[in-house]
């Protein structure tokens, strides 16, 4: 007979639990190239940011929840006026820098946007320093270090994806690490956090696959952040953690969640994510199409003279973006078409370039010709593209694409194997990222403020020793 009786022992924390908080709480003496990647990163993620402004579908979900309930001095939400208690401040600045899919990306078996989390970290920092803890920007960049890291290594052997949850999950998870050691906790209490952001309930990957893409996949990461400082306030009040949420017998998450598998951490944590991580530079697409992309604008010129001779547009690719961006059939919204690997090699075909406009409805319905080139195309999944894409060392997103004309000519076939966001294009790639920070900003600031801006992030050491509330003060709008 089995046992009436359940064993009521408490468990120490789990190991995950326990590395994620020495981590967090651990020295913040990172590589020099990590904390240069940092500087990279927080100016190409405000100014995706602000770039998002532009856009209604956005900026309805900005400011307070309830009219008029607004913080004096509280988190401010850059570009704009609002001035926010830190968990919406998270939300707004969270949704805001994800919605036009253009900031960085980390590509393991879980893939996913770690500059999402600078969400909670800016709102927390900037409602800290206007309290008057001396907070500066270098501080700021530890942070994302940190969090870009939790979230990194927690996803280069585990597929949350796999078993139907959606990345943020990890945003949550590290957000509330980080926000938990910003606001003063103990290693204990960044636990206990940890342990709540496991318990929660987590998002379903629906709203990115077809039939169901839509919007929430643009604000789905201020929603994780959000709920990260909420969970990481709440425990600081002295609400209890749950020491065996990941390994509990049924009611854990690896059992409920995962399959019953544990975990596998593929590295200690320290900064290679950050060192490492993938910057969506030239166009606002998924960024398994990144490459595919830049191989359409290539061929731009070769085919525009001649799209009623196309016979068929043959995409070599690897099995993600398969798997996840190729589609056919309506695309019946903007987040439908920043997912759809054969839409926007088509508007790389038709224009010789991709901006955040050409996924809007009005755009779509006034060019009859994107659905015809989407027809054209054959998708084949290269092996050696799918393999190179899971090598730790190579890390390829790669994409070819040859264009078969009726006569029987065809264009060459353009292989672009990494993109201008990749480590591996750092040299050629940060001064188009400076060049789109510039740009970001003029869509939001008058030029005086914005030359203010870009020269104060060019410069790591002065940058590193601004106030976290001076450095907000310059983007807000009155």
């Amino acid at each position: 007979m089995g046992s009436t009786v359940t064993s009521n022992f408490r468990p120490a924390p789990d190991k995950v639990l326990v590395e994620i908080a020495d981590y967090v709480m651990g020295s913040l003496e990172f590589s020099s190239e990590a904390y240069d990647t940092a500087r990279n990163c927080l100016m190409d993620t405000l100014g995706c940011g602000l770039l998002a402004l532009r856009f209604p579908e956005c900026t309805k979900h900005l400011g307070p929840v309830v009219p008029g309930a607004t913080m004096q001095g509280g988190a401010r939400v850059p570009g704009t006026s609002h001035e926010l208690e830190p968990i919406h401040a998270a939300f707004n600045i969270g949704c805001m820098i994800r919605w036009l899919d253009f900031n960085d990306t980390w590509l393991a078996a879980e893939w996913g946007h770690p500059s999402d989390n600078l969400g909670a970290i800016l709102a927390v920092a900037d409602y800290l320093a206007r309290q008057g803890k001396p907070l500066t920007m270098r501080d700021v960049l530890a942070a994302m270090i940190q969090a870009h890291e939790i979230q990194g290594v927690l996803a280069i052997k585990n597929s949350f994806n796999r078993v139907g949850l959606d990345h943020v999950v990890l945003v949550k998870v590290a957000s509330t690490a980080v926000a938990t050691r910003l606001l003063g906790g103990t290693k204990e209490q960044v636990i206990d956090a940890v342990s709540q952001a496991w318990v929660d309930g987590q998002s379903l990957r629906t709203y990115r696959h077809s039939p169901n893409t839509g919007s929430r996949k643009s604000w789905a990461a201020g929603d994780a952040t959000a709920r990260a400082v909420r969970l990481a306030m709440i425990t600081l009040k002295g609400e209890m953690g749950l020491p065996s949420v990941l390994t509990a017998p049924k009611w854990g998450f690896y059992d409920v969640l995962f399959g019953g598998k544990p975990f596998e951490l593929a590295r200690p944590f320290g900064s290679y994510v950050m060192e490492h991580v993938l910057f969506k530079i030239s166009f606002p697409a998924e960024f398994h199409a990144q490459t595919a992309v830049e191989a359409a604008v290539l061929l731009h010129p070769l085919v525009i003279s001649k799209l009623d001779q196309i016979q068929a547009i043959k995409v070599w690719t690897h099995e993600s973006a398969i798997r996840i961006i190729s589609k056919s059939g309506a695309m019946n919204n903007p987040a439908d078409r920043d997912h759809c690997l054969q839409y926007m090699i088509a508007i790389g075909l038709l224009y010789g370039d991709l901006k955040a406009e050409h996924y809007e409805d009005a755009f779509h319905a006034g060019d009859p010709r994107i659905d015809r080139v989407r027809s054209a195309m054959e998708i084949i999944e290269e092996p050696t593209y799918t393999t190179d894409y899971l090598d730790s060392e190579k890390r390829s997103i790669a994409n070819s694409i040859q264009v078969v004309f009726k006569d029987g000519t065809t264009t060459d076939k353009i292989d672009v194997n990494y993109p201008i966001g990749h480590r591996r294009r750092r040299k050629e790639g940060i001064p188009v990222l400076e060049k789109k920070f510039m740009t970001n900003l003029q869509t939001r600031f008058p030029e005086s403020q914005c030359k203010r801006i870009h020269d104060l992030c060019l410069d790591q050491k002065k940058l590193e020793k601004t106030p976290v509330d001076a450095f907000m003060e310059l983007f807000v709008i009155n």
